[in-house]
């Protein structure tokens, strides 16, 4: 039935959109101050390696959707590739990812709000979820036109950052932290102040700033036009990563000595106050706020689908596949925003340990997802010879960059399970897993007795 199908409304403004909004998010506006302080300058270096190597597992991803026009998620790719049992636990896995990720940018939002409102925080929380759940229940429009602009207040902020630091840097100016000047980036300590294990160390916040940039390939589905918007949205990644990431950090240690920065607080929000902008707190906690927004409004937007496609694959309940009028998928925009107003419990009950822990556990999860990418692709290279012959969009360097993306996602997970702060999310992570394969197999017990 026409209803019972994902209705293909997004332009590719709003693809392209969509993945500039998938690189740009929490993690570097809040989470770069973290990572500053450990890495030093040699933040830079980590962010263009984990850039460069999502930008391959968006290639392998690329040329594995437009292989076959029925896929519509990381789900079908893996079931034709590694079996319902590996389709099943990625895709319950990559809705997991954007709970986890989404239910930390909730609790952020409130946080923000109470910059200007003394109200508890779960008020805007909630009040947030209900304004993104009736926006998304409308038409998947709505979210493409939502991702749209709040991608173009990040890209406009980023791009007053950087002009800023050029104009900064051509007239000399001074500022409370010194002279702005390229030599405040390796003028205190060097590129590598904390040494190799300050910058393995990094890693961990450095993934969490990328994940959703594959939310490219879950709009596959409904995309207009998937065979151009596609690949013109993933060929645009690297740019992307250089100017949006790269650059701003540059202009930030231009600006800031990374010595001067506190993992506490937004280096965005410094640095503006620094240059003398009177109401740049404001105008960067309102930033931040739109950036916590956007990726909630993508996590209900991924989830939804996940949990329809799930569902239309029989691994998941049939409630999940029916869609309202407008072909959304209600139930699963009702379901995961429940789940995700679970948010402001989790802050209530540890609320200085949830941001971290959560955002470690979506950043495995998240590993998890891109791996099985890649581990597809390797598969697909090796059993689909006719199809390669007609691909249009070939991932290069393949099948050697593939295992050695894989090989990096394996040192992270190792640091992770080595570094204090990260080793304790990453030890509860494999419940999730034991989880899941319980369930597949109950399930398939269920299946054959019933037949």
């Amino acid at each position: 039935m026409a209803q019972q199908e994902l209705k293909r409304d997004l332009e590719n403004r709003h693809v392209q959109l969509i993945a500039i909004g998938g690189t740009i998010g929490t993690g570097l506006f809040l989470g770069s101050g973290k990572a500053i302080q450990l890495a030093g300058p040699s933040i830079i270096f980590a962010y263009f390696i984990v850039g460069i190597a999502i930008f391959f597992v968006m290639r392998a991803l690329g040329e594995l959707l437009l292989s076959k026009t029925g896929y519509q998620s990381f789900t079908d790719i893996a079931e034709d590739y590694l079996g319902p049992r590996a389709a099943f636990v990625t895709g319950w896995t990559y809705w997991f990812c954007w709970i986890m990720t989404a239910m930390a940018d909730v609790i952020a939002v409130g946080v923000y709000v109470q910059y200007w409102f003394d109200i508890p925080q779960w008020v805007p929380e909630i009040i947030c979820l209900i304004i993104l759940l009736g926006l998304n229940l409308l038409t998947v429009k709505n979210f493409g036109e939502l991702e749209f602009w709040f991608a173009l207040i990040k890209v406009v902020t980023i791009l007053a950052l950087i002009a800023i630091g050029v104009v900064l840097l051509v007239i000399g100016f001074k500022t409370d932290a010194g002279m702005v000047t390229v030599r405040n980036i390796w003028g205190h300590g060097g590129i590598f102040p904390n040494g190799v294990p300050g910058f393995l160390l990094s890693f961990q916040m450095v993934v969490f700033a990328f994940v959703g940039v594959e939310l490219v390939g879950v709009s596959a589905a409904e995309t207009s036009n998937p065979e151009k918007n596609i690949p013109s949205a993933i060929n645009k990644i690297p740019l992307r990563i250089l100017f949006f990431y790269v650059g701003a950090i540059i202009a930030l240690l231009c600006i800031n000595p990374w010595t001067e920065l506190s993992p506490a607080e937004s280096p965005f929000v410094k640095t503006f106050s620094l240059v003398g902008i009177p109401i740049a707190a404001g105008i960067i906690n309102f930033v931040v706020l739109t950036s916590a927004a956007s990726a909630c409004n993508s996590g209900m937007f991924s989830t939804s689908r996940i949990l329809y496609n799930l569902s239309k694959n029989r691994q998941a309940s049939s409630h999940f596949a029916k869609l309202n009028k407008n072909h959304v998928p209600r139930n699963g925009l009702l379901i995961s925003t429940l789940v995700l107003s679970g948010g402001a419990l989790l802050s209530k009950l540890i609320p200085e340990q949830a941001f971290g822990i959560v955002t470690t556990i979506s950043a495995i999860c998240f590993i998890w997802v891109w791996g099985v990418v890649l581990v597809c692709h390797i598969k697909y290279k090796k059993t689909q010879p006719q199809l390669q012959a007609k691909s249009k969009f070939k991932a290069p360097f393949t099948p050697f960059i593939n295992y050695a993306v894989l090989t990096l996602f394996a040192i992270i997970l190792v640091i992770m399970l080595v570094a204090k702060e990260t080793r304790l999310a990453l030890l509860l992570t494999p419940l999730w897993f034991i989880l899941l394969f319980v369930l597949y197999y109950s399930n398939r017990r269920k299946a054959g007795k019933s037949s």
